[in-house]
């Protein structure tokens, strides 16, 4: 079966094999060398001032930074399930919370981000997300956390790059907690939350807040290449061998191209099988497409061409279908997938086989990805 879902995303038989070793005690001098070197890895990757690492699912990372970050009013986007979580959290702490919310095909307007600052004087974080997996769209992060510096440099800017770190290049210059998780773009399995911190972010964090999410007894223990509490030993050992892949096939900056490139064959593929793309603004992680066939085009996907691609959710749910493209994807599975999507659609009776989706694919990659 490929899994085509944006998140798990599937791992590759390397990474398997290299957590499939041994276990390792976490209080020893050889996993400190291994946590020491994830962090630098992850430092890099993240470009920012400081990272962490949680043994937790993306919420938990969402969580830690609301808890320990805001203190007296957010603002969140709501633009899908994962806006409308960070809701969710600001209201469990009792914080205030300032919510904008768009159609979850809709980006974020940077005139209600300056409308909502100006109103509310006593907001001291932003929160949202980089990529709302939910419906596939890409919120412009880069403008929204420079209006909000511009606003009050004070104010936390928490950006959710679940689904964006390692898919795209991110500027993080007004960024202050840069927020991902092991089973998207770095194709591990769930279960390994990680947060990159601005210096500002570190100075607020104070002397932190809860337990095990308290970030300023996780962050000192940290600096010291260990953990406050159990850690995700074999994640953080399949981590360090992902980064290793990824410089096999040639760093970062060749992942993004071909990521970039990728999904713009993909999109250009499925138009020309006459489907929508659903986002206004599509994320580069995924390709996510409206049909009110998506359920039977979806049904037909998993069982007879073995391609596990994902569903919508709540008011979305068997509307649309989404389509991963995060991380080292083999050229020869994605055409697999945008193939038997053409052959799905032709089973319907909406269109006669031609093999255009593959034609249309291949023409677009190449070109774009000066192949």
């Amino acid at each position: 079966m490929l899994l085509f879902t944006p998140g798990p995303t599937p791992v590759k038989e390397e990474v398997r094999l290299e957590m499939a070793k041994p276990t390792i005690h976490h209080r020893t001098p050889e996993f400190e060398a291994i946590f020491k070197s994830a962090r630098e890895n992850l430092k890099e990757l993240m470009k920012m001032d400081e990272v962490i690492f949680l043994a937790s699912s993306g919420t938990g990372a969402m969580e830690a930074s609301i808890l320990n970050l805001c203190h007296k009013k957010a603002l969140v986007v709501n633009a899908g399930k994962f806006g409308e979580r960070f809701g969710k959290i600001v209201k469990a702490f009792n914080l205030e919370l300032v919510e904008l919310k768009y159609e979850w095909d809709s980006p974020a307007n940077i005139e209600d981000i300056k409308r909502a600052l100006r109103e509310h004087s006593d907001i001291d974080a932003v929160a949202l997300q980089i990529c709302e997996s939910s419906g596939g769209l890409r919120h412009p992060i880069e403008e929204i956390a420079k209006v909000v510096k511009e606003h009050n440099k004070n104010i936390v800017v928490i950006a959710d790059g679940i689904t964006a770190v390692g898919v795209e290049e991110i500027d993080i210059e007004n960024i202050d907690a840069l927020i991902t998780g092991s089973q998207k773009a770095l194709m591990l399995p769930p279960g390994l939350a990680m947060i990159g911190l601005s210096s500002l972010a570190v100075e607020k964090i104070g002397e932190g807040r809860g337990f095990y999410f308290n970030l300023k007894s996780e962050l000192k223990k940290q600096q010291q290449n260990t953990t406050a509490y159990t850690p995700a030993t074999t994640l953080i050992i399949g981590l360090n061998k992902v980064f290793e892949e990824i410089e096999k096939f040639g760093g970062f900056e060749r992942l993004y191209s071909t990521t970039k490139a990728r999904h713009k064959a993909m999109l250009k593929a499925l138009e020309a099988l006459h489907l929508k793309i659903y986002p206004k603004a599509p994320a580069l992680a995924m390709a996510t497409i409206i049909d009110s066939d998506s359920e039977k085009i979806r049904k037909i996907l998993k069982s007879e061409f073995s391609v596990n691609v994902a569903g919508g959710q709540e008011h979305l749910k068997g509307k649309i279908f989404r389509v991963n493209n995060m991380g080292l994807i083999e050229d020869y599975e994605m055409l697999w997938v945008i193939d038997s999507i053409e052959k799905a659609l032709d089973k319907l009776g909406r269109a006669n086989y031609k093999g255009v989706g593959v034609k249309v694919f291949n023409e677009v990659f190449r070109e774009s990805n000066d192949i």
